[in-house]
């Protein structure tokens, strides 16, 4: 395992603030980034192989170079919207650690030519937007931020963000309509935010891990860094256990890890007596994984091959105590209450499958049923305006697909429970 680089000194009293930020040698990786050219930066990102860490995965070196080029007005927007089911590490983050996230900032925005930022925070962050407020205070009266960043004569401002609440504004393109004061709805893509993004201007989207790792890939170099995990997914990640298991919390990893020794040895596995019975390997909208799975490796091609993804991070543990159909019909339930409702196959299909469940929960559905539930979450995927629908469908199939037995006994059962009450108020 290297060492440790995001969450290197976490618990460190005081890292909050700048003086203890740069005593450790915070904002010097931001030093050296401003004396290469930009152009030279953005290989650097790109040859680190450092991929998207708030669920798409894709490469942030290659998202930077996709930044037009010239005089126009550019933006870099952080996504720290963090409300996926399963995911609490860039509250961490942000919570102990603002300045690395808002050195990450100014070294992407150096790199793609932008002269304005925002960190659009999840609205129920509170405690952590007041604490990112203080941190950009300091960093402007540190000369950071502002007209002349770190005497180099780079202009850039920055302004924090705070969300109402709205699972959709974890979207990229809702975040931008949310940001720019509208109902956060997604946009229907292309043009992509690289082209035409916040107020139609070329605009660079990450999340708080991703940009947070900056700093380290600047101090480390590409080579460096891209030598950290396995081929395709490089560097350390954050992971958020939950679930049941006896240790959740988050953990840094270096990529690759075996996802047996991240449930077992990191968070101590299931309660005593009790064994894994599926998990979600990238938060609630990843499909499941059963115990057959936990040898496979915690990285972006491993977990993709055997038929998840590794998304936000965020690990989800299932032991064999608790009911499928029960896990299944909370996920939809969140899912359908999370719709913006824009898009038919989101909008319908959410609450459809809701319902369709609380059939199976009742005992009023039937095996037919289960055949057509499981083909509308096929008619969801891949059509809908943005991946709430995906999201909601890719795990429900995953756990009928994996689970039918338990769903067809669950009907069996409930709806036998169902006729004796019947004859019980009868008699």
């Amino acid at each position: 395992m290297t060492d440790i680089l995001l969450f290197r000194d976490i618990d460190e009293p005081g890292l909050a603030t700048i003086d203890v930020y740069e005593r450790r040698g915070g904002y010097q990786a931001l030093r050296t980034a401003l004396k290469t050219d930009p152009a030279e930066l953005i290989e650097t990102l790109k040859g680190s192989g450092l991929r998207g860490r708030g669920g798409a995965g894709f490469p942030m070196g290659l998202k930077a170079s996709f930044i037009p080029q010239g005089d126009m007005q550019k933006y870099v927007v952080v996504n720290a919207d963090e409300s996926e089911p399963g995911t609490f590490k860039d509250r961490e983050l942000m919570q102990k650690n603002p300045h690395q996230l808002i050195e990450g900032v100014i070294i992407a925005a150096y790199a793609v030519g932008a002269t304005k930022s925002f960190i659009y925070i999840r609205g129920e962050y509170e405690e952590q937007a007041d604490i990112l407020d203080a941190a950009v205070q300091e960093a402007y009266a540190k000369g950071y931020l502002g007209e002349n960043v770190a005497g180099s004569g780079v202009e850039l401002s920055l302004h924090v963000q705070r969300g109402a609440g709205a699972y959709i504004c974890g979207e990229e393109t809702g975040l931008l309509d949310s940001l720019e004061g509208r109902r956060g709805n997604p946009r229907l893509k292309p043009p992509f935010p690289a082209n035409a993004g916040l107020f139609q201007g070329p605009t660079l989207i990450n999340n708080v891990e991703t940009l947070s790792a900056l700093p380290h890939i600047v101090e480390l170099g590409a080579e460096t860094y891209s030598a950290i995990g396995v081929a395709n997914s490089s560097g350390t990640k954050l992971i958020s256990i939950s679930g049941n298991v006896q240790r959740p919390g988050n953990y840094e990893i270096e990529l690759g890890m075996s996802s047996r020794d991240i449930i077992y040895g990191l968070a101590g596995g299931p309660p005593e007596g009790r064994e894994v019975k599926f998990w979600f390997p990238g938060g609630s909208s990843s499909p499941v994984l059963t115990a057959d799975d936990l040898d496979v490796g915690y990285d972006f091609d491993s977990i993709a091959k055997a038929g998840s993804m590794l998304g936000s991070g965020a690990i989800i543990v299932v032991d064999d105590s608790q009911s499928v159909v029960d896990v299944c019909l909370k996920l939809a339930h969140f899912y359908a209450h999370e719709s913006c409702g824009k898009c038919t196959p989101c909008r319908e299909g959410t609450n459809w499958t809701e319902k369709m469940l609380g059939r199976v929960k009742d005992g009023t559905a039937t095996p037919m049923d289960l055949d057509i539930m499981a083909s509308v979450q096929q008619r969801i995927i891949g059509n809908c305006l943005c991946v709430l629908g995906d999201a909601m469908a890719m795990p429900v199939s995953s756990m009928i697909a994996k689970f039918r037995g338990e769903f067809e006994a669950h009907i069996e059962a409930a709806r036998a429970a169902a006729d004796r009450a019947a004859v019980g108020v009868a008699g």
